[in-house]
Order: C-alpha cells, then structure tokens, then sequence
C-alpha cells in the first residue's frame, strides 16, 4: 500500500542552501501568509466556537493545536521535498463544524475527527487521491479555486470603499512598487503596503486596544473523544471530502499552477496524520491549504519558494505557543486592512486561475459552471459549495464536452 506514496526528488536542503535559498521576498510571503492565516481564519474559530459554547480554554487549545501541529508539518515536509507545502488547517471544515456543536458535544465532534483522520489516512496511503485529481480536468479545478480566491479581490474593492483613509495609501504603495521594477526588488509590493498600512493605522490611532491580551503561552488540553454514530454519518464523510477534494485540491492545483508537483498521496497521508495529532487538543482536520500556498508562490524564484514555507511554518510554530498572545495582536488590527493585505496578495493568483480556467480552450464551460456554482457558497448536504461546484463543472463537462475527456484520456 506504501508504495503509491510519492518519494522526494532529492536530498533535502542543509542550512547552508537554505541560508542561501532565503530571501526577503520569501520572507516577506511567508510573513503575508501567516497573517492571512492568524487573523479571518482565526475569528472564523473563535466564532464557530464560542457559538457552540466552548470555554476559552478550549478556544485556546484549538488554535494552538491549528498552528502548532501544522507549523511543524509544513517545516518537515517543505524542508523534505523541498517544495512550498503549507500546511494549515480546513477553513470549510471549521464551518461545518459549527452545526454539529449545537446539538453535540464536543466530545462527540473530537470522536469524528479522530475517524475523520484515519479515513483520510487510508485514502492517502491506498493511492486513490491521486487517481482521483488526475481524474479532474485542470481547467475546472482551477475553476473551483478562482470561486474560492475571487472573494479576496472582492474584499479588495469593498475595503477601498468602506475604509479609504487605510485601503487607498496600501494600494497606492503596492502599484508604485509594482510599476518600478528596481525599487520593487528592494522592498516586495505586497510587503510595502503592509509597511505603509501599519504606519496609516498607528498614525490614525486605528487599533483597537480591547482585544489586546497580556503575554502567556499557550496552555492545550488533551481532549478525550466520545463516540457517536449521530457524530459520524454528520461529520466523517463531509469533513474527509473537503480535506482530501477541496482543500488538498485547491492546494495541489495552486503548487501545479506556479509550477511545482505537489506529492498528493503523501500530503493526504501527512493530512491524516495531523488531523489525528490536532483532534487531541480539540481542533479541527489539516489540510493541504490552497490561499496560503497561493501566497507562498506568489513570487520569487521557483526553486527558493520553499523558504517562504518555511517561513510560514515557524511563524505557525511560534503562533501556536503563543495564541492568546498573538492573536490579541492580529485582531487589533482594522478588518480592511486584512482585507486590503489578502486582496494584493491574491492579485497575480486569481489572475492565474482565470488563465488556468479560461486560456486553454478545454473544459471552458465546465470551468464556467464550476466557478459559478462555487461563487453561489451554497451548501448541501453540509458539504460546501466548492465541492459542488467540482461535481457540476465536471457533469457539465462530461455531458457538453465530451471531445475534451477523448483529449486528456489520450494526453494521459
């Protein structure tokens, strides 16, 4: 069964390659990633949570769990194939989640993330995830991801409208780098307007002091699970299919976009593994995640890339022991100006996506529908819309586009 899991292409890089490798671009991604991750995907726990009643406690071991845990694997993994693999946690699961704790216990939900890992597990090491994404036309993945990414350059244009005063010197700072090459060498764009933003807002007096905490570590709790077939038939097989088809999917179809052969057996396998290790302190699946990745090649050169994971994976660490901390600080900060930040950097990306989706003459219509669907965010089933949006944009296909399937099956 082992022998469908992807090996490394080479040795992985000693410190002296990646003190070489590494540079402020990577750094400045690595940074601009972890930022997206500790502030909205944060709020969305700590809404999921505190609606379904967990004490701050618990609160606390979970986003320790979510960026400790998935921290370490996105070192180990980066720093071994020597890639951009960053690991995070599934934002879609967390919603999903948020149903379950109104009328389980969260005792229940940890026993489904515990089934939900092995399940993951087993689905990694037996090769089917592979077989399944090279199954999927490209262009209608890609179709899916540019639903996903095009809120972020929606929240682009709602932050210029709703906060002009923080939005307007961040984008101006971004274009002015952008257009002066040599200058946007020295200081990255993205990096910029987040430099003009946080002098904006201190200059503004734009922080908001209540969510600052005073300094302590995190304290995680060991969570027993209990065991519920309600639990199971509600969670197991929702939360698998966003982990292994949307969220590893969108992660696979990001790293292939900018270039790198993500190895996607083993990133269900390590998936698994994680969900297990972060179901004992109460937190939701890992998972291959799409936006992150998608910040972490967002430029640069394509073989250093993997320093900007690495990168984002220590700042996950030290996010992890620190949470009450650091998570005080991300949330001070004016929603736009998160906005603004994912917005820019999501940019070069979406762009990409649309070119993925709608450049290549195949699968254009499946694509279409694809993006549509997953734009509506509509759930059924508590699964998310961008799994539909992968079911409709290929039962379009194989019914309209059927020349397209004869042309990959022969490319294949």
């Amino acid at each position: 069964m082992l022998a469908h899991l992807e090996r490394p292409a080479g040795k992985a890089p000693g410190i002296s390659r990646i003190v070489s490798d590494f540079g402020f671009t990577y750094f400045a991604n690595g940074l601009i990633g972890f930022i997206f991750s500790a502030t909205g995907p944060v709020a969305i726990i700590l809404s999921v949570g505190t609606q379904g009643g967990l004490t701050q406690a618990e609160l606390a071991s979970w986003v320790f769990g979510v960026f400790f845990i998935n921290g370490l694997i996105t070192i180990a993994m980066s720093w071994r194939y020597k890639t951009p693999l960053g690991f995070a946690w599934t934002i879609p699961g967390t919603v999903l989640v948020g149903p379950a704790l109104q009328h389980l216990s969260f005792a229940e939900v940890i026993g489904a993330f515990y089934a939900t890992s092995l399940l993951i597990l087993v689905m990694g090491a037996s090769g089917w995830v592979r077989r399944l994404m090279s199954a999927l036309p490209m262009p209608i993945v890609m179709g899916m991801v540019a639903g996903v990414f095009l809120r972020f350059g929606l929240d682009l244009v709602r932050a210029l409208h709703s906060d002009l005063a923080i939005a307007g010197p961040m984008v101006a700072a971004f274009l002015l780098l952008s257009a002066n090459a040599a200058l946007g060498r020295r200081i990255p764009p993205v990096i910029g307007a987040l430099l003009v933003g946080a002098v904006v807002i201190a200059l503004l007096g734009r922080v908001d002091t209540s969510t600052l905490g005073a300094f302590g570590f995190a304290q995680p709790l060991v969570q027993a699970p209990a065991w519920s077939v309600g639990a199971l038939v509600e969670l197991v097989v929702p939360l698998a299919i966003t982990v292994l088809v949307v969220q590893n999917g969108q992660g696979v179809a990001v790293l292939k976009a900018a270039g790198h052969e993500a190895p996607v057996n083993m990133a269900a396998v390590v998936s698994g593994i994680g969900a297990a290790a972060s179901a004992m302190v109460g937190a939701v699946s890992t998972c291959l995640t799409g936006p992150t990745n998608a910040l972490l090649t967002s430029s640069g050169e394509h073989g250093r890339q993997y320093t900007a994971a690495l990168t984002f994976g220590v700042f996950g660490v030290l996010f992890g022991l620190m949470a009450p901390t650091f998570t005080g600080l991300m949330l001070a900060a004016p929603r736009e100006y998160i906005m603004v930040l994912g917005g820019l950097a999501m940019l070069r990306v979406l762009q990409g996506a649309f070119v993925a989706s709608f450049g290549g003459g195949k699968f254009t219509l499946g694509a279409l529908i694809s993006l549509l669907v997953t734009i509506a965010d509509i759930s059924i089933m508590n699964i998310g819309a961008a799994f539909w949006g992968l079911v409709a944009g290929f039962a379009v296909s194989w019914l309209m586009e059927k020349r397209d399937f004869v042309t990959l099956a022969n490319s294949n």
